[in-house]
């Protein structure tokens, strides 16, 4: 009878310590991104055709009601001192990439 009460007493005191644990985790990224999870690796553009040009970064762009990949290319800034300004979505609407002074 003692060793049935002391097993029951150990049994509860130690229930008291572990407590309920509740984990959350949110994950963003996966195996299609990259070589790891949540990073996305590019690789360097290739070196310019010639002097002058400037290395347009691949972006997405819409397609009737999906997207397409636009790789990456090296183009001739259309005047002096000008860069690219990349496509972006803002507000829900989505604006396309342009030249800037």
């Amino acid at each position: 009878m003692k060793t049935k009460i002391l097993a029951l007493f150990l049994l509860v005191g130690s229930s008291v310590f572990a407590g309920p644990r509740v984990f959350f985790g949110v994950g963003i990224g996966g195996p299609a991104f990259g070589y790891g999870y949540g990073y996305r690796y590019y690789a360097p553009p290739p070196p310019p055709p010639a002097y002058g040009y400037a290395w347009v970064p691949g972006y997405y762009y819409p397609v009737g009601p999906r997207y397409s990949w636009r790789t990456g290319y090296w183009a001739h800034p259309p005047y002096a001192g000008a860069y690219w300004v990349g496509p972006r979505y803002y507000g829900g609407r989505y604006y396309r990439g342009y030249w800037r002074r």
